[in-house]
C-alpha cells in the first residue's frame, strides 16, 4: 500500500536542518548603495522602502554599519551633480563615486568595494554611453565610442581603490576593452564582474528613481537582452568569459533561474542581481499584510543560491544578514 521509501521520514522538524541542501551565508550577499553628490542628508527612495540615496560624506558611516551587520561586499552607484552627453562626471578624478570608494576603503579596508561601470546615471539622455546616428539612421547607443568611455570609467574606479569593477552596459566587447585598459594602467589584479547576461527587464523601474537614470528617448532593447531569449543569454555570458571576465552575472535573478543554472555550467563564479522591482514587490505585498516579508525574502534568496549563484546582489542584504544571525 505504501512505498518502502518514505521521504517524509526526513522531514521531522528536528531533522530538517540536517538535510537542508542549500544554505545562505552572509558572505554570499552584496549590498547595492547609491551615493548622491547633490544631497547632504540621506533621501528615502519611495519606490524602494527601506533604501536611501546617501550623501557622499556618509560613505564611511554606511560602510561601518554594514560591516557591523556582517556584510563584506558592496556595489556602488553614483548620482552626479552634473550630467552631459559624454558622461564626463563618470570618470572625474574627484567624482562622488570615486570619493565614496576611497572613503570606504579607508574606513573598512577589508570591505570588498565593487563599482558599477556604466554611464546611464551620468548622461543627460539617460542611455548607457555615447549616442549618435546609426547606420539605419536612428539615434541610439554607439558601441565602440562607448567602449572608450567605459575604459575611462573603469580605470578611474580602480585608481580610487575599487576592488572590482562591474560593467553593466551590455556593450559588445566591454570586458576585453576594460581588461586592456586596466592592465595598461597598472591594475591587472583588479577583477571584472561583468553584467554578462542583463535583460531589458520591466523590473528595473524603482532603480530609475534610485539612480536618477531614466532615459529621455527610446529604450534599451538594442543593447540589453530580450527576456524571451535563453540561448542568446548563454552565448552572451560565454563570450564575456572568453574575453576574460572573472565573474559572470545574471540580472534580474528570480525570474531567470533557468538561465542562471545554465550559466553556472560555464565554470566561472556567478553573481545574480535581485533587482529593485523584485525587492519592491516583496516589500509592497508585505506592507499590505499579504505575505510574510522575512520568509518570502529569505526564500527568494535561497532559490537564487540553489540555482547556482555564488554571490547575490540584493537590497535585502542588510536585513537578511540580521535574520540569518537571529536563526543561528
Amino acid at each position: 500500500m505504501f512505498p518502502e521509501r518514505r521521504l517524509r521520514r526526513l522531514r521531522k522538524r528536528n531533522l530538517q536542518p540536517l538535510f537542508r541542501e542549500t544554505r545562505i551565508d552572509v558572505s554570499d550577499l552584496v549590498m547595492p548603495l547609491f551615493f548622491d553628490e547633490t544631497i547632504e542628508q540621506p533621501v528615502a527612495i519611495t519606490s524602494m522602502p527601506g533604501q536611501y540615496r546617501y550623501p557622499v560624506g556618509d560613505a564611511k558611516t554606511v560602510a561601518k554599519r554594514l560591516k557591523n551587520a556582517g556584510i563584506s561586499a558592496v556595489l556602488l552607484f553614483g548620482v552626479p551633480a552634473e550630467k552631459d552627453a559624454a558622461a564626463h562626471s563618470a570618470y572625474a578624478e574627484n567624482g562622488g563615486l570615486q570619493q565614496a570608494v576611497a572613503a570606504i576603503k579607508k574606513a573598512c579596508p577589508e570591505m570588498v568595494v565593487i563599482t558599477d561601470v556604466c554611464a546611464c546615471e551620468y548622461t543627460d539622455h539617460g542611455h548607457c554611453g555615447i549616442i549618435g546616428e546609426t547606420s539605419s539612421g536612428e539615434i541610439d547607443l554607439l558601441n565602440d565610442p562607448s567602449l572608450a568611455l567605459m575604459q575611462k570609467i573603469a580605470v578611474s574606479h580602480a585608481r580610487a581603490g575599487a576592488d572590482m569593477v562591474a560593467p553593466s552596459c551590455m556593450l559588445d566587447g566591454q570586458v576585453s576593452a576594460i581588461r586592456a585598459a586596466l592592465d595598461a594602467s597598472g591594475y591587472a589584479e583588479v577583477p571584472i564582474m561583468s553584467y554578462s547576461t542583463k535583460f531589458a527587464s520591466a523590473f528595473y523601474g524603482p532603480f530609475r528613481e534610485a539612480a536618477h537614470s531614466g532615459y529621455s528617448f527610446g529604450d534599451r532593447t538594442t543593447y540589453q537582452m530580450d527576456p524571451a531569449n535563453g540561448r542568446e543569454a548563454l552565448l552572451e555570458s560565454e563570450m564575456d568569459a572568453d574575453e576574460g571576465a572573472d565573474i559572470l552575472m545574471v540580472k534580474p535573478a528570480a525570474l531567470y533561474l533557468d538561465v542562471l543554472a545554465k550559466i553556472r555550467e560555464i565554470g566561472l563564479p556567478v553573481a545574480a542581481y535581485q533587482v529593485s522591482g523584485e525587492y519592491s514587490q516583496i516589500k509592497a505585498a508585505a506592507e499590505r499584510g499579504w505575505i510574510d516579508e522575512r520568509r518570502c525574502a529569505l526564500e527568494s534568496l535561497t532559490c537564487i543560491k540553489r540555482a547556482g549563484a555564488d554571490l547575490i546582489i540584493t537590497y535585502y542584504a542588510e536585513d537578511a544578514a540580521r535574520w540569518l544571525h537571529e536563526e543561528q
